[in-house]
């Protein structure tokens, strides 16, 4: 009897921690297909702390990205459904005694703010994240020790098909948040969002102190300036801009949104933001490093802002050499002013990327691979879809994209399933045939 409750409390046991891997593997995975250039970022960070920066182009770390997304998913569907129930448990254990010391090396030298394991949807700690590997640890170790007890949740016949299925939704999901921009924006300029109340701080908080630098060069020389006493000479050239922190207090979720004319230096933030008109920012992190394939349609936008009398701006923290060359490549005659470089990569994931605003709100965003055309610009953004704010909930959207996995997996069983039943009815037809010629 003591034996058979032992024999129970492990099956138990050993399926509880293989739905516990595959939830946090599937979650994972997916949070990084949602938003593959925002994992790019982390492995930035990563090379960065190491001293590797420049090593590896962006073309590689955005492929590395998105194996990381496809391995996390798919590893979390064969644990969930039960395939290859042993070369499954092995590869969750390998990833676990992988991530366990490498998470107790971040939380040790604390290089970087968050490991990135879940995105921007999940913010831990690095002792936090440290803790959670150690139970997931424990929990793959329990899977692989105990990997025969693990029951599966689908029949021989059709894991192959889950597998495969599983293999290609999550890659052409991440290839269509790459060309249409995340669907589960979490970050603080998502559609919808009234930056001027995601720049406020509750009553009672004490605000953070923050000063941007400017880092401007003259003669081969670079010095560092702030908005008070930016170079009134002409001579020197920008370089970079960064925001740092003075003093700590709370940080409200939009605190670094800070635009400056690239002409003169003016402030322009508050020109952006208030008023009634709708504006458009062409938002580009990087001119150097930008996709311009899209060029044309972005001097539509332009041409279409200039006869509606809608306002147009391009928000970047390039150089002036590299805005010169933009706008020789381009042709690009609309102004340009100058953020800080992650507030920027925060706002759209596309570089460049278009974002509609229209008193602080965003009203509409943009990747450069899905950019608005002349047809669709038909009429003032009053009178259209893409210039009106969309309402779709997050229930909606979780809703939808486990209709797109749940549905054509189901579909595409249930086709499996019945041509099995078909040729298994064929071969036993084919068996009766020949044994009634034998007779």
């Amino acid at each position: 009897m003591e034996s058979k409750r032992l024999h129970t409390a492990i099956v138990v046991w050993t399926n509880f921690c293989r739905f516990l891997l595959a939830i946090v593997f599937i979650f994972s995975g997916f949070i990084k297909a949602n938003d593959p250039f925002g994992t790019v970022y982390k492995l930035q960070d990563y090379l960065e702390a190491w001293g590797l920066t420049g090593i590896f182009p962006d073309a590689t770390l955005f492929l590395a990205a998105m194996a990381l997304g496809v391995f996390e998913f798919a590893l979390g569907i064969y644990l969930l459904f039960g395939i290859r129930r042993k070369l499954t448990p092995f590869l969750a254990l390998l990833t676990m005694c992988v991530m366990t010391p490498l998470t107790l090396w971040l939380a040790l030298t604390d290089p970087i703010d968050d490991c990135g394991c879940f995105g921007d949807a999940i913010i831990l700690t690095n002792w936090e994240t440290f803790g959670k590997n150690v139970v997931l640890l424990i929990a793959a170790v329990s899977v692989f020790k105990w990997s025969k007890h693990l029951f599966k949740l689908v029949t021989e016949k059709v894991d192959w098909l889950v597998a495969l299925y599983s293999f290609l939704f999550i890659i052409f999901y991440g290839i269509f948040c790459v060309k249409s921009l995340p669907v589960f924006d979490i970050l603080p300029y998502h559609i919808g969002a009234d930056i001027r109340k995601g720049m406020e701080i509750p009553e009672g908080e004490k605000p953070p102190v923050y000063e941007t630098h400017f880092i401007y060069s003259k003669d081969g020389v670079e010095k560092v300036f702030t908005i008070d006493n930016l170079p009134s000479d002409s001579t020197w050239t920008f370089v970079d801009s960064e925001t740092i922190v003075k003093e700590k207090g709370y940080e409200p979720p939009i605190h670094d949104f800070y635009i400056s004319s690239q002409a003169n230096g003016e402030d322009l933030t508050n020109w952006v933001l208030d008023g009634g008109k709708y504006t458009f920012l062409l938002v580009s992190p990087s001119l150097a490093k930008a996709d311009d394939s899209g060029m044309d349609l972005i001097n539509e936008v332009y041409d279409y802002a200039l006869e509606r009398g809608y306002r147009f701006l391009c928000v970047t923290a390039s150089s002036d050499e590299d805005i010169a060359m933009w706008q020789e490549s381009t042709g690009a005659e609309y102004p340009f002013a100058l953020m800080d470089e992650i507030t920027l990569k925060t706002m759209i994931r596309s570089n460049p990327g278009l974002m509609l605003l229209k008193n602080g709100v965003v009203i509409n965003k943009w990747s450069v691979m899905n950019l608005p055309d002349e047809y669709q610009l038909s009429a003032p953004l009053e009178k259209l879809e893409l210039g009106t704010l969309n309402e779709k909930t997050e229930i909606h959207r979780i809703l939808e994209v486990i209709g797109w996995f749940v549905c054509p997996l189901f579909f595409f069983v249930l086709c499996d399933l019945a041509w099995l039943q078909y040729r298994g009815r064929r071969e036993r037809q084919k068996k009766n045939e020949k044994g009634s010629v034998s007779e």
